[in-house]
């Protein structure tokens, strides 16, 4: 599941910004069935950032509240040469993602891995990471493919999630987490179900249930994306 993503104080007191929100809403979350945590750390404005206090802050007041694995951003937009910073943390995640589109993916993604860090790929629709990464000699050795479709009609959402798998091919053999945001994101996630696919869902990727009510937190998007998931899968199987 993803807690807050590059979400702000202007998406509602809901979205969990400081690490102790973090923790209770990860701990909401996994109660309701969540089995890996996605966070954006932030810096006491409420930005993403990846320095090396903040990561550590938000990590251990995770950790202390539940026990799964737990992974963080390298998003560009969390500031200039994320490889550096992934070099300087003093508390590790058990992954990150990296987009594969952005420039300094494959440096980020190595620095990563030289720690013993899991990679998940991140292939964006509607950019080129799907061919990067399918040339990447780091591609056999991520955790797994994070395919995040980025078109958010839902008219045409699993239309692009088609296309954007299409492109993934065998994905050098790596799991696929598919997912997608806005009012994308319910009719991916059910898309998901019926593939069989893992997926998650969380205040990053929408700030709404199904039938359009704001979300009152990630617990209530993980267990309204169990059912949904489930029952995809059941009536495809």
């Amino acid at each position: 599941m993803c807690l807050n993503g590059a979400r702000g104080a202007q998406d509602g007191a809901v979205v969990p910004l400081s690490p102790q929100a973090m923790a209770g809403s990860a701990a909401g979350a996994v109660a309701a069935g969540a089995t890996d945590v996605h966070v954006h750390p932030k810096t006491p404005c409420g930005q993403d950032t990846l320095s090396p206090r903040a990561v550590a802050a938000t990590l251990e007041a995770i950790r202390a509240r539940v026990r799964v694995p737990v992974g963080v951003t390298t998003g560009a937009w969390t500031g200039a040469d994320a490889a550096a910073r992934v070099r300087s943390w003093t508390v590790l995640p058990d992954h990150a993602s990296v987009n594969w589109h952005e420039p300094g993916a494959e440096e980020t993604a190595a620095a990563l891995l030289d720690r013993g860090v899991g990679v998940e790929a991140g292939i964006w629709s509607g950019t080129d990471g799907a061919a990067r990464f399918a040339a990447s000699p780091l591609g056999p050795r991520v955790l797994r493919v994070l395919a995040e479709v980025t078109e958010t009609d839902p008219d045409r959402a699993v239309d692009c999630a088609h296309a954007l798998l299409s492109e993934l091919g065998t994905a050098h053999g790596r799991p696929v987490l598919l997912h997608g945001e806005g009012a994308g994101a319910w009719p991916v996630l059910r898309l998901a179900g019926r593939l069989g696919l893992a997926t998650r869902i969380g205040l990053e990727d929408t700030l709404v249930l199904p039938d359009g009510r704001r979300a009152r937190s990630n617990a209530e998007l993980v267990a309204t994306g169990l059912t949904e998931w489930t029952t995809a899968h059941r009536h495809n199987t």
